[in-house]
């Protein structure tokens, strides 16, 4: 499906970071908007989305941290141990008990001995969490696709790709800069 788009920046929808980095390009002349306005989109576009998810796992009578525990476990396969929930939260030893004795009290999983290691435990989504998790996980999956369903296909592709390649250079260790002179107009160092 292809999308006519305008061709000109006079013909094209405005939305709030246009008038955004046009206050900030008559600050910083050499500001690129594309970079900005790229920037100040994602952003908005991920608070909007944390906004969603907030009211979702609260209308589900969840909190963040359930919802994050009960998704960390739904996503090993409705089944992990205590130490795999850790590493995937990035939590201390504490904090995952703590969550799973929560969770545990509300029926939302359950806690066995391993059958391989007595000295480990094994936590399981019960269908109450199970349930639980997909109502509040539906809200997000409704929102986030009437927000690209604007896009075809093709697009939420081209997207994605360039999204990783962003996300690519993020992840890479940042060299270790070398101060120079401040840029006169900035004050940003080279």
């Amino acid at each position: 499906m292809t999308r006519a788009t305008p061709r000109t920046a006079a013909e094209r929808p405005r939305d709030w970071t246009d008038g955004h980095v046009e206050r900030w390009r008559s600050v910083l002349p050499h500001l690129d908007p594309d970079v900005e306005g790229a920037v100040t989109r994602m952003s908005k576009l991920t608070r909007h989305l944390g906004r969603v998810r907030e009211q979702g796992v609260a209308d589900y009578g969840l909190q963040k941290h359930e919802f994050d525990t009960l998704h960390g476990l739904a996503g090993r396969g409705g089944r992990a141990t205590p130490s795999d929930l850790r590493a995937d939260l990035n939590l201390a030893p504490a904090s995952v008990t703590g969550r799973l004795e929560g969770l545990e009290r509300r029926g939302f999983i359950v806690r066995t001995p391993s059958s391989d290691d007595r000295r480990r435990v094994d936590v399981e989504l019960t269908e109450a969490g199970r349930l639980a998790w997909r109502q509040a996980l539906d809200v997000v999956g409704r929102e986030e696709q009437r927000m690209l369903g604007v896009l075809g296909p093709v697009e939420r592709r081209q997207l994605s790709d360039l999204l990783r390649r962003v996300l690519l250079a993020a992840e890479q260790p940042v060299p270790e800069a070398k101060a120079g002179p401040a840029h006169p107009e900035t004050g940003w160092h080279a």
